[in-house]
């Protein structure tokens, strides 16, 4: 196995059990180790630190897994790790749930690895080389643990890029997911669709979001911006809210909402969908004054990375500002970031701006965060990336 040596003083974070080791940090490296190759990584003085596995295209040079001598991360290990994962979600998983996150990247302790359940598929993203060079025992054991009829690619990310890996999609196992996949979710269903749906197909990660805010919903005038396949809409007509629009640019999404609406039998009176661009669709509503008792902004992630950083900030205080303007006096916002590289307390500060330049004064009253199987792993702070906040307006 070849070796990592890192530069003196490199290895707190290693000791720390941070599982990206960056390519600044590395003092040598000896031997010739391809991309995705196990390597062992030691300290200036020859101290073991950890295993992980090697990739000289991406600013991450090392993916640890390991940080045992005698625990080598090979096909049992991935073995294992799989199956304390998929155990981990057996809370979540029910007569009313089943969709949800199987594993979560380095939060689950396999970098580079998402695979998320959607009834009796299985949506997959390889984001590494290290875990595409796991791919079979990985099919193997998430087949074998879930007994799912059809494991479909999805590693379109941009993250394959920086692994020196092209993206790709299409079937690797079983039968291909037909155009709509009915699951359940806290007892509401949804129709959607993974071979062409965004991400994975589905958004578990808003699962008890969707939940929390609906139990605010009933008598109101909901607005849900972003709405993708419905989430937020479903669960507001099903605890009572007197009408939902609904507003997302993409076609396939509007087609997907439309289908769900009749799926769980509610009323198509109370709801509309607009596909149309939301900012746009916002100042429309502002000129036509027309008010909202709720207003849900659910966008997409503003900030991929820190450089990014400020632009996304000025996008979140517009949208924002928006959301507000177009609020009964006293309505709720729901607001919400997916973006890692902004934190709450800067979250927060985006909207205070937003407020000011809204004239508007705003409560804080729940802060919202990401459900149990997307877990924060203490040592991988990366891993945390959605927040939100539900504000009263004034």
């Amino acid at each position: 196995m070849d070796t990592i040596i890192l530069k003196k003083g490199k290895e707190k974070a290693v000791l720390q059990r941070h599982p990206w080791v960056f390519s600044g940090a590395l003092q040598q490296v000896k031997g010739k180790p391809k991309n995705g190759d196990l390597v062992k990584v030691i300290a200036f003085d020859d101290e073991f630190l950890a295993y992980g596995y090697f990739n000289g295209s991406s600013r991450v040079a090392v993916r640890l897994l390991s940080w045992e001598e005698d625990n080598l991360p090979e096909e049992l290990w991935w073995r294992k790790r799989l199956q304390a994962a998929v155990a981990a979600r057996a809370t979540i998983l029910s007569e009313d749930t089943n969709a949800c996150r199987l594993v979560f990247s380095e939060s689950d302790y396999l970098p580079g690895l998402i695979a998320d359940k959607y009834g009796d598929y299985l949506s997959l993203q390889i984001l590494t080389s290290g875990a595409e060079n796991m791919k079979p025992v990985i099919l193997d054991e998430l087949q074998k643990l879930t007994g799912a009829k059809g494991i479909f690619d999805k590693s379109d990310a941009s993250a394959r890029a920086h692994d020196g890996l092209e993206a790709t999609e299409g079937l690797l196992w079983g039968e291909l997911p037909p155009d709509f996949v009915e699951v359940k979710e806290n007892g509401v269903k949804y129709h959607i669709n993974i071979v062409e749906g965004q991400k994975s197909g589905f958004y578990c990660d808003q699962r008890d979001n969707r939940k929390i805010l609906a139990s605010y919903a009933k008598g109101k005038r909901v607005l849900d911006c972003f709405s993708y396949s419905g989430g937020f809409t479903l669960n507001a007509l099903l605890n009572g809210a007197t009408s939902v629009v609904s507003v997302d640019s993409s076609a396939l999404a509007i087609e997907t909402l439309n289908k769900n609406i009749v799926l769980n039998g509610f009323d198509s009176t109370q709801f509309s969908a607009i596909q149309s661009d939301v900012n746009k669709q916002l100042r429309l509503f502002k000129e036509q004054e027309e008010k909202f008792d709720v207003v849900i902004l659910d966008p997409p992630k503003y900030a991929p990375s820190r450089s990014a950083l400020d632009r996304a900030a000025r996008a979140y205080k517009d949208l924002n500002r928006l959301g507000m303007l177009v609020l009964e006096k006293g309505g709720l916002l729901a607001t919400f970031s997916c973006s890692g590289a902004v934190d709450m307390e800067t979250f927060k500060q985006i909207i205070a701006w937003a407020a000011l330049d809204a004239g508007k004064e705003v409560q804080i009253l729940h802060q919202f965060s990401q459900p149990e199987d997307h877990p924060i792993r203490i040592s991988f702070p990366e891993g945390e990336y959605l927040k939100g906040l539900l504000c009263r307006v004034y």
